[in-house]
């Protein structure tokens, strides 16, 4: 997918990528216990039996308190797993000392794979992003992995990607393939976007 895509959606890549590396180490680890105390409040994630989630990059809202909490309160919590055709596969996350590097750098768990499909019965959907618009649509990283995935979650599900104030409701490029999520949550708040389509 990566090279067919718009100017503007590479432009505006590009500029939030940039504005990422930027933000201090500080604010990084700041905004992922901000983003964990409000995602844990939620009633929906609160009640998840299931949490298909993701180990953060560097310079991405840290997830790290999230999982052990989510994990800590008895939650399942399935991590992806990147396919050579850049589709996921999924699987148990058991703490940090089960996590190995995996393909471009990315930590993936090392437990059994469940299979692309195992995303479906979730109960949350957290995703990572680099924006979003007030309808939900969600700009990543341009290889289309989570497209894919979020492609396989029932409709109704609480989809929420994990973003730093100031990359939501902005304008996103959207293509034929772009799957919305149905929140956003930042340092400040959850914040609930348009109708999932």
């Amino acid at each position: 997918m990566a090279e067919t895509q718009p100017p503007a959606k590479l432009a505006a890549r590009d500029q939030l990528l940039a504005a990422r590396r930027r933000r201090p180490l500080v604010e990084v680890v700041e905004a992922a216990r901000a983003i964990a105390e409000h995602l844990l409040a939620a009633p929906e994630v609160r009640r998840a039996a299931t949490v298909a989630a993701y180990v953060s990059l560097a310079g991405e809202p840290g997830t790290g308190p999230l999982l052990d909490a989510l994990r800590d309160r008895g939650t399942r919590v399935v991590l992806p797993v990147l396919q050579p055709d850049h589709d996921l596969d999924w699987a148990v996350y058991d703490g940090p000392d089960s996590l190995v590097g995996g393909r471009w750098g990315l930590l993936e768990p090392r437990g059994p794979r469940l299979g692309v499909d195992a995303i479906s019965t979730a109960d949350v959907v957290l995703v990572p992003g680099l924006a979003v618009d007030p309808a939900g649509v969600r700009l990543g990283r341009g290889g289309g992995s989570y497209d894919r995935a979020l492609a396989r979650v029932p409709v109704g599900t609480f989809t929420c990607v994990l973003l730093y104030d100031g990359e939501v409701g902005i304008p996103v490029p959207v293509e034929p393939h772009d799957r919305t999520v149905t929140h956003a949550a930042t340092p400040s708040a959850l914040v609930p976007l348009g109708r999932r389509l």
